[in-house]
């Protein structure tokens, strides 16, 4: 199975590597201006060159990225509960639920500042409201597919609704839970990135936007790839949390 992952691996490494070539050589055979499209060369240089400067940024995006990701995913866990084990609840607020997304997240960050002012607050409720529904709505939907024979048959034995939700819905509901986890990390990146639009002082979207300000291009294209590298580091970090998980879970099974 690792000699099949490092396969894939070395092909897609080679395919990024072509599209970087590829990228290079178009942009010095058309002559194409640097404020336009910049070469990844000139991307590289400005990378060195802006790094000391840089660093702050990408530790404040990651701090919100992270406390906004935990946040939303104790939400998110939370509401999915509730409105399992409460169905009355959910018929009232279902919709609610599903409206919550309809809101683009761009046009409600104005609100959350006149509501709660440049602070920590309505960056992190930009990140949790980002994160919290693909959560939410996976371990539901995961809740509502338990097999109901095995549900069936722990009720004839005598199990509490506590002991079918803990020992049976709840594990049953675990890899659709971390497949959210998965879509939520890489959506607290890019929402950490939109809520320091809002008014911070350090963050990827404040030195983003300082750099689309001055028609720095370079700059620009390196918030966008330490953004893809962060979400990269995100969806990574729960995929090994995944895997620990498994092994823990068959060395149970075996002892």
């Amino acid at each position: 199975m690792e000699k099949c992952v490092l396969k894939k691996s070395w092909k897609s490494i080679v395919a990024i590597l072509v599209t970087i070539l590829l990228w290079e050589g178009m942009v010095r055979i058309l002559a194409v201006q640097e404020w336009f499209l910049p070469a990844p060369s000139a991307i590289l240089m400005e990378a060195k060159e802006v790094l000391p400067t840089f660093f702050p940024h990408v530790r404040a995006t990651f701090l919100l990225s992270v406390s906004g990701f935990l946040l939303g995913a104790t939400v998110g866990l939370i509401v999915a509960v509730f409105l399992h084990l409460f169905k009355w609840v959910k018929e009232i607020f279902y919709p609610f639920l599903i409206l919550s997304q309809n809101i683009p997240i761009i046009v409600l960050a104005p609100l959350l500042v006149i509501w709660l002012g440049f602070g920590a607050m309505p960056k992190l409720i930009v990140i949790t409201l980002a994160c919290f529904f693909p959560i939410a709505m996976s371990t539901l939907e995961a809740f509502e597919q338990t097999d109901r024979k095995l549900y069936f048959y722990m009720e004839m034995m005598g199990a509490t609704k506590a002991q079918l939700f803990f020992k049976l819905e709840l594990p049953y509901a675990v890899p659709s839970m971390v497949a959210g986890f998965k879509i939520a990390a890489t959506y607290s990146v890019m929402a950490a990135v939109i809520s320091e639009w809002l008014g911070a002082q350090k963050g990827i979207g404040v030195f983003m936007t300082i750099a689309t300000s001055s028609y720095n291009t370079p700059r620009v294209f390196i918030a966008i790839i330490v953004t893809m590298l962060l979400s990269l580091l995100f969806f990574s970090g729960i995929v090994l949390c995944e895997k620990l998980l498994g092994r823990w879970q068959r060395k149970g099974d075996v002892t």
